[in-house]
């Protein structure tokens, strides 16, 4: 049997449409720890990126401390902290941020320090404060580049929180590794498929709203 004859039984199969283990169910469980996951690293990375950008201070240590955190394995690293904690939703949220936060820093960071300096003396030469500064006319002409950062991110996230099946929580990678476990390749090639589905819509999710919150203006250039 083919891949599409296993997406196809697996689909077709009204028993995974239905229930605690069903599709729609385990879905929601997967965007709820990405969500929460990319919240978090935003929560990080969007402020740090944007002081250290706006200010020019610190950039370089932040960069390193991206670079270093990008090298860390995910799963070595769940494995790591439930060894530590133990099992439940921190360890599993762990891992993603730490995977999250780099693209995030490192690509607001870069794209304020890019911006062309005379828009800034300008606001400067007006009076504005520091932070009106960043929010105002920096923030909104780096905006493209931003959500980019983040979007690279939430990619990361989803395409990763199959590790939570790991540690006995829910999600779509529930079904890769129940599926691996009971040798039921329907249920492996199914759940992989899905994660790619999810990937794909979280890409098209951030291209609409960067059409929607980019000006036509900044889009152009």
């Amino acid at each position: 049997m083919n891949v599409l004859n296993f997406v196809g039984a697996f689909f077709g199969d009204s028993a995974h449409w239905h229930g605690y283990d069903g599709i729609p169910h385990r879905l929601l469980e997967h965007v709820q720890y990405s969500l929460l996951a990319l919240a978090l690293a935003a929560a990080i990375g969007l402020p740090l990126g944007l002081v250290t950008g706006h200010t020019g201070r610190g950039g370089n240590a932040m960069a390193f401390l991206a670079t270093a955190a990008r090298a860390l394995p995910s799963f070595g690293l769940l494995v790591l902290v439930v060894l530590l904690l133990g099992f439940g939703l921190l360890p599993v949220l762990l891992p993603l941020v730490v995977l999250a936060v780099p693209p995030i820093l490192v690509t607001t960071y870069e794209a304020v320090r890019s911006l062309d300096p005379a828009p800034v003396d300008a606001a400067r030469g007006l009076g504005m404060s520091e932070t009106r500064i960043l929010l105002t006319v920096e923030l909104p002409v780096v905006l493209p580049l931003v959500l980019g950062g983040l979007r690279s991110a939430a990619v990361q996230i989803v395409s990763t929180a199959t590790i939570a099946a790991y540690v006995s929580l829910g999600g779509l990678g529930r079904y890769i590794v129940d599926g691996l476990y009971q040798r039921d390749y329907e249920k492996v090639v199914g759940g992989a498929t899905l994660v790619a589905a999810l990937a794909l819509a979280t890409l098209a999710l951030f291209w609409t709203v960067a059409r929607l919150a980019v000006s036509p203006g900044v889009r152009r250039r």
